[in-house]
């Protein structure tokens, strides 16, 4: 066992981190990234990492972009700080909202600002139940999300996150959150089902638990476009017609969850664009700011802010917010974010780099590891089976996975492992010469764990 260094030590004694087997960090320690730069960062022994992941899924300027500083250093000289409770403001929080709404094209009205996903997802919470609480709908108040999707860890939102380590000994979910089939086509089949029948039976799926619960207990269904902690599931052919058509059947709020997929990820500003979804309620983080700051945001449409802001006056306040929503240096670096990803055409970017990405892994479909290649635009993964044929799972999960993400740090790759399916979420401005540099190095670490394991 390597011995720790001091930062590691000093680390490992005061310092519980999240998503973290903490006994076994006690024995290995943190890596310790000190600096980045573009789609590279540097950990505290000089070493280079290429970082496949943008950090969480996050930064799409790259690291290092002087104009985020210069834009949160102006704004720290001028109004370090101020609140938006009881009737006050300032420009950044209302230049962001209007461009932030005027994104989405007159689909939304109304945009409420947060500090992270999580907490996006929990005011969604109780703005469902406060808009069915106005609507005198005390019943309707159930919200229905899916098997592996992920929303945030919050009490409220780790409720709508649909994976067990989020919920295990945790004492949730809630009871008012349900969880509906996972559209993931590869495992989810049966022999000889088309994508367009298999997104028929998760629409069917829905429709059932609706039908169980009761509709008139019904409130809601979130999702996000692209599913991405779950281990990057991207939804069947029609799967988002299907979905919608049953929520307006049984008056339900459809919420698009585009804290990974929002601002040009998936190629197009929005996933909701790519799949045609219509959403109620959006939310946004992680890309809003590239994560320099935090920032999320959940947009309301017409329907939704109109019953809202009517409550609101009947009760004198709408009685919800939190001391940073919207900050304003974390407003006013989310809006020149905002401005870069404009100006540098990295939505197209995603969208002509990403095409390169799909490719290249899928290339790599002949590997004797790899089952499944799957992804869109900028975020894609490569599943990892025991049996092709079968598409068998390793038993234990992580037999490969765990091995081929340490690996791939020898090469200088910083990737995600769920389970035994590795994600790529390269910041947007990766060119197509590093795409190819990125799985390059992706597949000589998954020889490597071939070659090991055959050993």
């Amino acid at each position: 066992m390597a011995t720790l260094t001091d930062a590691q030590q000093r680390d490992v004694q005061y310092q519980l981190h999240p998503y973290t087997n903490a006994v076994k960090h006690q024995s290995i320690g943190p890596r310790i990234i000190e600096r980045g730069e573009g789609i590279y960062v540097y950990d505290d022994q000089g070493n280079k990492y290429l970082e496949a992941m943008a950090g969480l899924w996050s930064v799409a300027v790259g690291f290092g972009e002087p104009r985020l500083v210069e834009a949160a250093t102006r704004q720290m000289q001028k109004l370090p700080y101020y609140h938006t409770f009881t009737h006050k403001s300032h420009g950044p929080s209302i230049a962001l909202a209007e461009k932030l709404i005027g994104y989405t094209q007159g689909r939304m009205a109304s945009a409420f600002f947060t500090n992270s996903g999580s907490e996006a997802n929990d005011t969604v919470i109780k703005m469902v139940w406060y808009y069915n609480n106005a609507l005198d709908r005390p019943e309707k108040k159930k919200i229905i999300a899916r098997e592996k999707g992920y929303h945030g860890v919050t009490v409220a939102s780790g409720s709508m996150t649909g994976l067990p380590a989020n919920h295990r000994d945790f004492d949730l979910p809630l009871p008012r959150i349900k969880h509906t089939s996972c559209p993931h086509y590869y495992h989810g089949a049966r022999p000889g089902e088309s994508e367009e029948a298999f997104a028929t039976r998760m629409a069917e799926d829905l429709e059932a638990l609706i039908l169980k619960e009761g509709p008139e207990t019904v409130a809601a269904f979130i999702g996000e476009p692209v599913m991405g902690a779950g281990g990057v599931i991207v939804p069947p052919r029609t799967y988002w017609d299907k979905i919608q058509a049953v929520c307006r059947k049984y008056d339900m709020l459809v919420i698009a969850d585009e804290v990974i997929t929002g601002f040009g990820r998936l190629g197009t500003l929005f996933g909701s664009e790519r799949f045609n979804i219509e959403p109620d309620i959006m939310v946004l983080s992680k890309q809003i700011s590239s994560s320099y700051q935090p920032l999320a945001a959940v947009l309301i449409n017409d329907k939704v802010a109109s019953v809202v802001s009517s409550h609101s006056g009947k009760l004198g306040t709408f009685g919800h917010g939190y001391t940073a929503s919207g900050h304003p240096v974390a407003t006013a670096v989310g809006l020149e974010n905002l401005n870069i990803i404009e100006e540098r055409g990295l939505v197209q970017n995603a969208a002509e780099s990403g095409e390169v990405l799909q490719q290249a892994l899928r290339d790599m479909a002949g590997h004797p590891l790899v089952g499944e290649v799957r992804g869109v635009g900028l975020i894609a993964a490569v599943e990892m089976v025991a049996d092709k044929e079968s598409h068998r799972p390793f038993e234990p999960v992580g037999t490969i996975g765990a091995p081929l993400y340490e690996r791939a740090h020898e090469h200088g790759l910083i990737v995600r492992a769920i389970g035994d399916t590795i994600a790529f979420c390269p910041p947007l401005i990766i060119t197509r010469e590093e795409v190819h540099d990125m799985v390059g190095r992706f597949a000589r670490a998954l020889d490597d764990v071939y070659k090991q394991r055959k050993a």
